[in-house]
């Protein structure tokens, strides 16, 4: 099967989410049928939904030889590794792993559309993958990630030190 470029991101607010963040993207990269190509830098963020902790968020680039359904299947099943537990829409986790892009495919089922529907919207997406993607084409809106993070409210994600 062909190798195909992906885009995820990775977010934790529970726990030493740091400490998490950095085992997923080696759990990831060990993980038969997907490379890691590369991952932003570390991102402190305001959270969406109820009162919670900040959350630390980053992006990757994945080369896979798995289909959509099956790629996301895998990322739900490292979420259950590190101890994810869904109780509300947007609640705290000590893992949340999203597949925003699957190379430049559109895609609606019951259970994953393609690009992620809220990418746009989220500056704590698009501030991680303009480091690592900037001229990636969104197939919707035709505009490359980094001409979608001008228009983004930025102001809660600042970049963790090294």
């Amino acid at each position: 099967m062909k190798l195909t470029k992906c885009a995820i991101a990775l977010g934790s607010n529970l726990g030493d989410s740091l400490a998490t963040l950095k085992s997923a993207i080696v759990t990831l990269n060990n993980t038969p049928e997907i490379a890691v190509k590369s991952h932003s830098s570390w991102y402190q963020t305001a959270p969406v939904g109820p009162p919670q902790p900040d959350y630390i968020n980053a992006c990757a680039i994945l080369e896979v030889a798995l289909q959509p359904e099956q790629l996301l299947a895998k990322l739900l099943e490292i979420e259950r590794k590190f101890n994810r537990i869904r109780r509300e829409k947007w609640g705290p986790r000590t893992l949340d792993l999203d597949l925003l892009l699957y190379d430049n495919l559109i895609l609606e089922t019951p259970t994953l559309t393609l690009p992620h529907p809220r990418m746009t919207e989220r500056a704590f997406v698009l501030v991680p993958l303009a480091e690592i993607a900037p001229d990636w084409v969104h197939p919707v809106t035709k505009s490359a990630i980094a001409q979608l993070l001008q228009t983004a409210d930025s102001s809660g994600v600042q970049k963790l030190p090294l």
